[in-house]
């Protein structure tokens, strides 16, 4: 028996390499979004240092919530009650940021965390809800589930860096806050359709587009200087 699988391993290893960078690049591209709704959303915290450990701690919690979503996907999506759940608090993730009110000069108008613990089961309940559509495509590329585990892996720790990435660019964009959380509510749009009508769910290739044009519209504006630099660039001008 032992020789079999020894035997057998080598073909098994090189059927599963396909399937298995498939996998990958479908995570991969899956994860723009969701890195850019997990950035915009650490934003809540003030402190640089609390946001990275909140992103690491929370992708862990969210990493096992996913693992359990790939191992009862065949009897998650026999429930419409989990996409419901999922449309539903994508959207009002997506609902509290764009009708809350600015305040003061922190352009950040989301959710707001007074402590580490609160943001953690958000993170992990917002990459879960993105989840059910990227598990539920993964599924149906392969039925190994130790395929998909690997591939989940792998796009956690992308998703990871990625949002780390995009934490950086929000400062530095003046619009891709707001494509994040634009993103946000066409997941959660997307959701709420496929609960209504299956058939009426825009074909993958459409996302896709379309958070690509949101992307390009986040990246089109640079921030302009910040009111310190102004003030001190107008003092040394004074003073020549």
């Amino acid at each position: 028996m032992l020789d079999q699988l020894l035997e057998s391993s080598p073909h098994l290893a090189a059927s599963a390499l396909p399937v298995l960078l498939v996998l990958v690049a479908l995570e991969s591209v899956l994860s723009a979004d969701n890195a850019i709704a997990l950035a915009a959303l650490v934003q809540g915290l003030e402190d640089d240092e609390l946001q990275r450990r909140a992103l690491n701690l929370g992708l862990v919690a969210a990493f096992v919530l996913r693992v359990g979503l790939i191992l009862t996907a065949t009897w998650v999506i026999q429930f419409w009650q989990f996409e419901l759940a999922g449309a539903a608090y994508l959207l009002w993730l997506a609902g509290q940021y764009f009708l809350s009110q600015n305040s003061g000069d922190n352009q950040h108008h989301g959710p707001r965390f007074d402590s580490l613990w609160q943001a953690i089961p958000l993170i992990a309940l917002t990459d879960l809800a993105f989840s059910l559509d990227s598990v539920t495509t993964a599924i149906a590329v392969s039925q190994d589930r130790w395929l998909v585990i690997v591939g989940g892996i792998i796009g956690v720790i992308t998703l990871r860096f990625m949002a780390e990435l995009f934490i950086r660019w929000l400062d530095e964009f003046t619009h891709l806050q707001d494509a994040g959380y634009i993103t946000v509510a066409l997941v959660g749009l997307r959701l709420l359709i496929r609960v209504i009508n299956d058939n009426w769910v825009p074909p993958e290739w459409l996302m896709i587009t379309s958070i690509g044009l949101i992307f390009l519209w986040g990246f089109s504006k640079r921030n302009s200087s910040t009111p310190e630099v102004a003030q001190t660039s107008s003092e040394v001008v004074e003073k020549r």
